[in-house]
């Protein structure tokens, strides 16, 4: 297969535990781009936890908020919000059930308590700034993903309430909240019809649970091998740690480096 694209997840997959590049990924993803294979982020992040990330890796374009919102060169192509009529209910049950709540748009995001324990532990874990404080922010900009604070025994509080929406948890204390439609694949297909690329002709790399989609969607699904367990019988391979040449390795099994 002649591969064209190729979708890279952030966390565990493009970075380390620190947060950093790993060397030999920097030199794969310039070797894929001299061989005219465009490389695209794919992640649950927002654009504004990973701009720095983007231009240290030389990456252009990008899937962001699993799937919602989608950038090619510099220009908007897909945007996928979450209904307010359905982030009141949202709302209202995280208050019934002490929950606190990130809202996430495609600038900026806020926070009902950002100082709460379970809050600041998950954000920290991405190494980003701390949201400010605003409760009300949902009512003034567009809502792309919600962070959802609570722990797994409490999951099962929401999804019966709330069909409208899909919940994947990414840390012990967080839960993305996305429509129930919502995927990274979603934003990949969107990007891949106005490129005129078929899905077989793409290549992933991921390693967590939001990865299952995109990894059956494309030619190649490629699964780190620091991956959620959960997420490996989606994969077509499974290639080495993030920090032991994963994404190199993983190129070089596609053929492509």
């Amino acid at each position: 297969m002649a591969y064209k694209i190729a979708f890279f997840d952030i966390d565990g997959t493009l970075v380390d535990e620190e947060k950093r590049i790993p060397a030999d990924t920097i030199d794969a993803i310039r070797r894929l781009k001299e061989r005219g294979i465009e490389p695209v982020i794919a992640t649950g992040r927002a654009p504004y936890f990973f701009k720095e990330l983007a231009e240290e890796a030389g990456i252009e374009s990008f899937v962001s908020l699993n799937g919602a919102y989608v950038k090619y060169k510099g220009q908007d192509l897909y945007e996928s919000q979450i209904p307010p009529e359905v982030l009141e209910k949202l709302v209202a049950l995280a208050q019934k059930n002490k929950h606190e709540l990130v809202f996430e748009g495609k600038e900026a995001y806020f926070s009902t308590a950002p100082d709460h324990p379970a809050v600041f532990e998950a954000v920290a874990s991405l190494r980003v700034t701390h949201p400010e404080a605003d409760a009300d922010f949902w009512k003034k900009a567009g809502i792309y993903q919600v962070f959802l604070h609570c722990e797994s025994h409490e999951e099962h509080l929401y999804p019966a309430e709330l069909p409208e929406l899909r919940f994947v948890r990414w840390h012990a204390k967080a839960l993305d909240v996305l429509p129930t439609a919502g995927s990274k694949a979603e934003g990949i297909q969107a990007l891949l019809d106005s490129l005129g690329i078929k899905p077989e002709e793409a290549i992933a790399f991921g390693d967590g649970l939001n990865d299952k989609e995109m990894l059956q969607l494309v030619g190649l699904g490629i699964a780190m091998g620091n991956s959620h367990k959960e997420l490996l019988p989606y994969a077509d391979y499974v290639t080495t740690n993030v920090d032991e040449g994963g994404v190199k390795n993983g190129l070089e099994f596609a053929g492509v480096l």
